[in-house]
């Protein structure tokens, strides 16, 4: 990265070499310390003289970001400035020094005394008497108001006398005068909790055009320029809602409650007026906060711990008492401590809650994380994702509906079509077979299949759309795009976005609008909206103008529904633990139709003894993402942007890896945006809201694919022999030829550090090896290279499900849950050795699994139950160097249906289904009777009357 050391260049720090603000802000601290250090070592005073003028550049560098701060802020800046001018330099090193500590230390949020500037300079010795008091957490209220310097010192007077020295939480003002200048401290400044907004405020910032400008994207361009200042507030409201939902968000107004608009009641959470007591708005900056704070049921369980308790009840854990007790198994409770014993308990009472039928905490626990992710309704899950996604599926799809799945989702999908006894329409996802992995399923596959199936009369039968946003390579959807195109096909499907690797997305703007629960919403509002329904009608006129057959490109408001379904595994992205899960449901159909058999799914698959840590820790990560989600999320892009840089750019380290590009995993034709990658040694960071608002499939930054083919080692061997044995550096994910990394929210620069340095052994390592080969050896190892890097086995398409397991001949639609479950008859089926399959297929042999067939990596079935293998899918087997097939014994071979079950089979369904048409036939016929008999009396009853 461009070092901030040619501060008379300001083009060099807003080239795009850092990535965020909050990056480019602890650079400039940091050079503000190298130069202030400098100056205390400088004797000469022509030397002296530039390097003041460094330090004063500097000093209006970070002006420009400081303002959009509470701490340090303005304030400390214009100190620290003064020491500059009166030439206390040593002053100014140490404070200089004492406000990096604290900004990189993040101290300032945990001792309040810090945040005056005589604490500041006192350094540890106020840190000291902080200690012994209660905790006072931390954040920044904006207020957004053109007022003067004296004007803004009062307001914060005031709010300052009202407040309680015994509150558990501690804020300071930040004081912006316009509507761009809002946006930006929202962008900028993490520790905003809440907003305060006049509603007469002027429209420009004067820092559009600075050091922040390469930051704020489009968030400035939206159109309002041209409204009149007495409008905006309600405007700003929006839009802060848009950006930051998270915030609490309050209006100062001079106008009466009859002259509001209805927009403003909704927007924000009080509307004060001009004259009001500054004590109510504290009080309501404070009950806010309070209220995101609450964790119903984590309080709950603590407060149930410490009462004393008598358990003649199940679970001699519980309490500790057969733990700490024993003279064998003491150490177990003394690894754990005893609070996760006195939390154990089977009770439901008491305080507690009942995960199946909740009506206290947990069921206060479940509508805040609703809240917080943007669903309307939100239900908890101890067994994880896998389980979720079965409740789900078992809550809507019915025996011989129709229900479209990428094939390469999570093996719980297929697993859960089986128990649901969907008819399976697999959809293919486009191949990266240089890297032995599988992208995402184009919108164009997708449509041409539902296309497929309206022609063939079935597109009644299909039920839902099932797709993984995003995969595990982080491909993201454009979830948007997806569901308005598919629902104006279909207007009532039912769409599963399983996002189990995106629960983090909904708490930074740019990936919130590719989350399902955000889509829903913003689609649900568009529809029942007057100006689509004009935009709608005019588009049916339109296409009727041009003749032929018109497929319509927009849903039909008067038809469409939306029906949305997210399952996320929380422990896997938040601060959840292992198995913690969440359905997230926003359905107009849900009270309706599926609340009931939503309630019979979610009993048979929850258990009776719900893990209550777990719960809480579900209840906990919504606490804190509702708070400093925003920062977590931005900083662990931070630290995988940081990742990739580091590893593309270190000599060293191109010589065997690469990190894989967004062109690497995104073919051209699916990025309208043009967006090659994310970085580039010369360019910097070039920026993604583009390509996430426009393209078809991007990439989530957080998932870091390393292509390790010239290593000369496979995926696997990497993760375990180099990786884990010798760094225990743990990586979910690997394919033949690369590895996955992944950071999340509790990804630090000490372990993007500790990886680096890993890598760097491991290329010491491998360059010993490389030179001790001999001539022999080396054509081995070259070999094996060409292997990995160039001779990747083809990836196969999912073949077709045989005709005695297909829903309609001809027809995409298998019933996967027939095969799964006749294959429970040995006597239907046998073990044919993959080196006899090619002989028999070229005999026209059909070869119809019996099981799921699922190698690791890739780890998604290539053969699933009832469907035919084909010569490409052998040869992707016999290719596979992997030590890990699930569904396939090597000694036996691969299990198959007999030829003569098939017959019997496909005979049996064949007589099934001409007694199906038969009783259609019959009741048809026993319809129309009945029509005729009812005609016949209504003309009766005409006649009579």
């Amino acid at each position: 990265m461009k070092s901030v050391n040619a501060v008379n260049e300001p083009s060099s720090l807003i080239s795009g070499h850092h990535y965020n603000i909050g990056q480019l802000r602890t650079e400039l601290w940091s050079e503000l310390k190298t130069q202030a250090y400098g100056l205390t070592k400088k004797r000469n005073k022509i030397e002296q003289e530039e390097s003041k003028e460094q330090l004063s550049k500097l000093f209006k560098l970070l002006h420009e970001v400081e303002q959009y701060f509470a701490f340090p802020g303005d304030a400390t800046l214009n100190l620290l400035n003064d020491f500059l001018k009166r030439d206390e330099v040593q002053i100014l090193k140490n404070s200089i020094k004492e406000v990096l500590h604290q900004l990189i230390s993040e101290d300032y949020r945990h001792n309040v005394e810090t945040l005056s500037f005589s604490s500041l300079l006192r350094g540890k010795e106020s840190k000291q008497t902080q200690d012994s008091k209660v905790r006072r957490r931390y954040f920044e209220v904006l207020f957004v108001d053109n007022l003067t310097t004296k004007e803004e010192q009062s307001i914060a007077r005031k709010l300052s006398n009202v407040r309680d020295s015994k509150e558990p939480f501690f804020y300071q003002l930040v004081h912006v005068k316009s509507f761009q200048d809002a946006l930006i401290a929202l962008v900028a400044n993490p520790n905003i909790q809440a907003c305060v907004i006049r509603y007469e405020i002027p429209f420009k910032s004067k820092s559009t055009n600075g050091i922040l400008q390469p930051f704020l994207g489009d968030i400035l361009h939206n159109g309002h320029e041209e409204i009149q200042e007495y409008d905006l507030g309600i405007l700003l409201g929006e839009a802060v809602r848009e950006l930051r939902p998270e915030l609490d968000i309050y209006y100062v107004t001079d106008n009466g409650v009859n002259n509001l608009p209805d927009a403003a009641l909704k927007i924000f959470q009080r509307i004060f007026y001009q004259k009001e007591d500054t004590q109510e708005l504290h009080l309501s900056i404070i009950r806010g906060i309070k209220d995101r704070y609450q964790t119903p049921f984590y309080t709950a369980l603590k407060e149930y711990s410490q009462k004393p308790a008598g358990v003649f009840h199940a679970m001699p854990i519980s309490r500790g008492n057969s733990i700490f007790k024993s003279n064998w198994i003491d150490d177990f409770g003394e690894f754990y401590g005893r609070n996760l014993f006195l939390a154990e308990t089977s009770s439901t009472t008491g305080g507690l809650d009942s995960l199946l039928q909740p009506t206290g905490p947990l069921k206060k626990a479940q509508e805040l994380a609703a809240k917080a992710f943007g669903s309307r309704r939100t239900y908890f899950a101890t067994n994880g994702t896998s389980t979720s996604n079965k409740i789900v599926l078992q809550a809507l799809v019915e025996p011989g509906d129709v229900v479209l799945i990428d094939r390469d989702c999570h093996k719980s999908h297929h697993y859960g079509m089986v128990l649901a006894g969907a008819y399976v329409t697999y959809l293919d996802s486009y191949p990266l077979q240089r890297y032995s992995m599988y992208g995402a399923v184009p919108l164009s596959e997708i449509k041409e299949r539902l296309l497929v199936l309206k022609k063939a009369g079935r597109l009644e039968n299909v039920k839902m759309l099932l797709l993984t946003n995003c995969t595990f390579d982080g491909l993201v959807y454009n979830v948007e795009r997806v569901m308005e195109e598919v629902l104006a096909i279909k207007p009532d499907m039912i769409f599963l976005w399983d996002e189990a690797w995106f629960g983090f997305a909904a708490f930074t703007h740019t990936f919130r609008q590719r989350t399902a629960m955000y889509v829903a919403n913003k689609l649900c509002k568009r529809y029942k909206t007057k100006e689509y329904k004009e935009r709608y009608k005019k588009h049916l006129a339109d296409g009727k103008k041009k003749g032929g057959e018109f497929i319509s490109s927009m849903p039909n408001p008067e038809r469409v529904k939306i029906r949305v379904y997210s399952t996320q595994s929380t422990h896997k992205t938040l601060s959840s633990f292992r198995q913690g899960s969440m359905i997230h449901i926003y359905d107009e159909e849900f009270e309706r139709k599926v609340e009931t058999s939503f309630s019979e799914a979610y009993m048979t698959h929850t258990s009776t003894s719900a893990n209550y840590q777990i719960l809480a820790s579900l209840d906990i990560a919504r606490r804190q993402v509702s708070f400093e989600g925003y920062e977590l999320v931005e900083k662990s892009i931070e630290m995988a942007m940081l990742l990739r840089a580091k590893i593309n750019d270190h000599p060293k380290l191109k010589k065997y890896f690469k990190v894989l590009t967004i062109k690497d995993i995104i073919p051209d034709q699916y990025r309208q945006s043009g967006l090659i990658e994310y970085y580039n040694p010369d360019q910097g960071w070039h920026r993604l809201e583009q390509a996430w608002t426009s393209d078809e499939f991007v990439l989530d930054p957080t998932k870091i694919n390393m292509h390790i083919g010239n290593t000369g080692v496979d995926g696997d061997t990497f993760k375990n022999k180099y990786l884990m044995d010798q760094f225990h550096i743990q990586i979910n994910k690997t394919s033949r030829n690369s590895v996955l990394f992944m950071t999340n929210i509790g990804t630090t620069r000490s372990s993007v550090s500790y990886l680096i340095r890993a890598l760097l052994k491991i290329t010491d390592q491998l360059d010993a090896q490389f030179d001790s080969l001999n001539p022999e050896e080396n054509r081995l190892l070259l070999d094996k290279i060409y292997s990995l890097t160039e001779q990747a086995p083809s990836l196969p398409d999912f073949s077709y499900f045989h005709d005695s397991f297909r829903a309609v001949a001809g027809i995409p639609g298998g019933k996967i849950r027939e095969a799964y479950f006749l294959a429970y008859d040995e006597t239907k089926c046998e073990y044919t050795k993959l080196s006899d399959c090619k002989e028999l297929i070229e005999q026209g042999r059909a070869l119809v699994s019996t099981s799921f067939i699922i190698p690791y990596p890739p780890g998604f079935p290539v053969l699933v139950p009832g469907q035919v293998m084909t010569l490409e899918i052998l040869e992707f087997l016999q290719a596979l160097d992997v030590k890990e097939i699930h569904g396939y014994r090597p000694e036996l071979g691969l299990r198959l249906f007999t030829d003569a079950a098939l017959r019997r089979h496909q005979s049996g369904t064949a007589m099934m289904g001409i007694s199906s048409v038969m009783l259609g036939m019959g009741n048809a016929h026993k319809q129309k009777s009945t029509s005729k008999a009812k005609r016949k009396s209504a003309s009766k009853i005409n006649v009579n009357s």
